[in-house]
């Protein structure tokens, strides 16, 4: 990790095409202006975790609810085995199959 020291309204160039602008210091706070092409995704860290994990929470609800749904829709007398794969999703087998 490259460590910088920069005053309000000094730069960072990255590459040919992204800019980084201290635009104010504040009670421990930085305030940075970003510059980049359109094609370069910018996202702060934390807010691109915390989608993430939601998107990840929102898979397994589906998967999970796609398994019961599967259940129910079975014959009653039809036993259902849950297998668990590596993702912690599971999946409807019947006995024997």
């Amino acid at each position: 990790m490259l460590v910088l020291s920069r005053r309000t309204n000094q730069r960072l160039l990255i590459g040919d095409s992204i800019e980084i602008t201290v635009v104010e210091l504040r009670d421990g706070h930085v305030r940075l202006g970003i510059t980049a092409p359109k094609s370069v995704p910018v996202y702060r860290a934390e807010l691109l975790e915390e989608i993430t994990a939601e998107n990840v929470a929102a898979v397994a609800s589906a998967r999970n609810s796609d398994v019961v749904a599967g259940a129910l829709a079975r014959r009653e007398n039809e036993p259902i085995v849950a297998v668990l794969s590596k993702s912690g999703a599971t999946s409807p087998r019947t006995k024997g199959g």
